[in-house]
């Protein structure tokens, strides 16, 4: 990304601002509703995925830690047992159907064309947008939906990051509304442990540099996500998909017509 224009620079910063402020605030979406706009300025997404991967590391294990320490404190205050933030159980039963396919989609991500990858990405994305759009969002309903909702979701997440909506919507079915994001946090570390560990064997610049300045504007869109993440636990937030996914979809048609 060293001989990018200005203007460039300014909108990868602002896409990772919305990236924090979409992750924080939602607990999922900071890769799959960024990465799109960020392929639309750089149509290369092995130069994003490393940067856009080491911020949930640091962003997820300390709202997840935030998390515990909020409820140990109401345990004290309360004089009640600790309820976790996390939902260990369902946690470990989801890792074991999304390893294998996440580790499938990492080899994806390494042998085929970037063309492809970003196809794949747009197509993924535009399918969701139109489900917000219609405030009807996947929600699985039966074990067999669940195993290929993991599978199909640890597979994109494998690829390119994008895995998150497929694996919400058996999230929201099966872990208590109060611990979807800190759990949810718990498994994005997991899986970008990996994603990273492969950047790292394949020898893909981490764009370390990048980071520097980077991570500054994540972190202030974590801080405002974390602000809309409080408003919107008692609030109705289906207006707030439906803009999201008619931008998204926006950004999708166009992304996919210019690779066309």
């Amino acid at each position: 990304m060293a001989d990018l224009h200005i203007w460039q620079y300014i909108i990868i910063g602002l896409v990772f601002i919305w990236s924090g402020f979409v992750r924080s605030g939602l607990g999922f979406g900071g890769a799959a509703l960024a990465l799109p706009l960020l392929l639309l300025v750089v149509n290369e997404p092995l130069i994003f995925l490393p940067i856009i991967s080491i911020q949930p590391l640091i962003f997820s294990s300390w709202i997840a830690w935030k998390g515990y320490r909020q409820s140990k404190a109401l345990a004290k205050n309360d004089g009640t047992p600790i309820e976790s933030n996390i939902d260990w159980a369902y946690l470990k039963k989801s890792l074991k159907v999304i390893i294998v396919p996440k580790l499938l989609g990492v080899l994806g991500l390494l042998t085929l064309p970037a063309q492809w990858v970003t196809i794949i990405i747009f197509t993924m994305i535009s399918f969701f947008a139109i489900s917000y759009i219609l405030n009807k969002p996947f929600k699985s309903k039966n074990k067999g939906w669940d195993l290929f909702f993991l599978g199909l979701g640890g597979y994109f997440s494998g690829t390119s990051l994008i895995g998150a909506p497929l694996i919400v919507s058996v999230y929201a079915t099966h872990v208590p509304r109060h611990q979807i994001r800190d759990t949810l946090f718990v498994l994005w570390f997991i899986l970008v442990v990996i994603k990273m560990s492969s950047f790292i064997v394949a020898g893909v610049n981490l764009q370390f540099i990048h980071q520097l300045w980077l991570l500054p504007c994540a972190f202030i869109g974590h801080i405002l996500g974390q602000k809309f993440h409080e408003y919107i636990q008692t609030q109705n937030n289906e207006r707030f998909f439906q803009v999201i996914g008619v931008a998204l979809l926006f950004v999708c048609v166009i992304g996919i017509a210019s690779n066309l």
